[in-house]
């Protein structure tokens, strides 16, 4: 199970809606084959694996390792539990039962109705923690929030106003944890920030130091008085704006209107939920940080 979950991790960033998993098939003790999800709609863990082995015939006296319940609904691909069952695999051994309504234990019980012994538990803990925003997005019906700020030493995170002259970004991080900040980014699906880091810093807030999709930009803009012509705005990537005065939707830009007088996390969330993004960085400023952090939403 601890390889299906290393298999999982070389998805993170490109499965999404789709959670992580690996799979591994076992025939006497050795690993003959092995897979993970790359992509949604792409085959799943358990396809790859069962088709990475060589021998298709010892599949037959194989166990299937998977570090999610196999799936037994139609979606972008058909049912894995259908496969595992047509392939004659008779044991299964899964770490987490799906949260997702669709399958929700549908696959295990389509697994031993056809009389696979499964067994499940198995390092479900770290199964779960591998797929903490997957979990997070169906059982609480909202993204998993990560927040994210640097700090000098002595415990600030930006300079004062005053000695600023300019719309660029004062660093107070190296280059390394820049790197890192760019690898979270390539690894989640939306990044937020308030008015006041967009008129300090005008920051574009794409993956540009490590491999990967930039995240969707989200900006709390609550009287619309940023301009256009700031990089948030610049239609590389899908920007929504979470305003008091209108929704509307043009291209690339997205205005979702929500009351200011109300718990702002809390509708943000509701929103993103319904949008499927499962994961959000708040990377600031310090008002947008404090606004999550007093309404206690937030997971890392």
């Amino acid at each position: 199970m601890l390889r299906c979950i290393q298999l999982a991790k070389n998805g993170l960033g490109t499965t999404y809606p789709n959670p992580l998993v690996g799979s591994v098939v076992v025939h006497d003790n050795k690993i003959i084959g092995e897979g993970w999800h790359y992509k949604a709609g792409q085959p799943h863990a358990e396809v790859n694996a069962i088709k990475s082995v060589e021998k298709q015939e010892l599949l037959k006296e194989a166990t299937i390792y998977v570090g999610l319940e196999p799936c037994s609904h139609f979606g972008k691909t058909p049912p894995c539990a259908d496969l595992i069952i047509a392939r004659g695999i008779k044991k299964v051994v899964v770490g987490s039962l799906d949260p997702n309504p669709k399958v929700a234990g549908r696959g295990i019980k389509k697994l031993m109705e056809a009389g696979c012994e499964v067994i499940v538990g198995v390092l479900d803990n770290e199964c779960n923690v591998l797929n903490k925003r997957f979990f997070t997005f169906h059982q609480k019906k909202r993204p998993f929030i990560f927040l994210k700020w640097g700090e000098t030493a002595d415990g600030f995170i930006s300079p004062k106003n005053e000695t600023r002259n300019k719309k660029e970004p004062v660093w107070i991080t190296n280059e390394f944890s820049r790197q890192l900040v760019h690898k979270m980014r390539a690894e989640e699906q939306a990044i937020l920030v308030g008015t006041n880091t967009v008129l300090k810093d005008n920051p574009s807030l794409t993956v540009r130091d490590w491999a990967g999709e930039s995240p969707v930009r989200i900006v709390i803009d609550r009287k619309l008085k940023l301009l256009k012509d700031f990089s948030v705005f610049d239609g590389i990537i899908k920007t929504i704006v979470f305003n008091e005065k209108e929704s509307k939707t043009s291209e690339k830009i997205e205005f979702e209107k929500i009351n200011f007088s109300e718990e702002i996390p809390q509708q943000i969330c509701e929103t993103l939920f319904k949008k499927n993004v499962q994961s959000v960085i708040v990377e600031g400023g310090a008002k947008t940080l404090q606004t999550f952090i007093d309404a206690n939403l937030w997971d890392e």
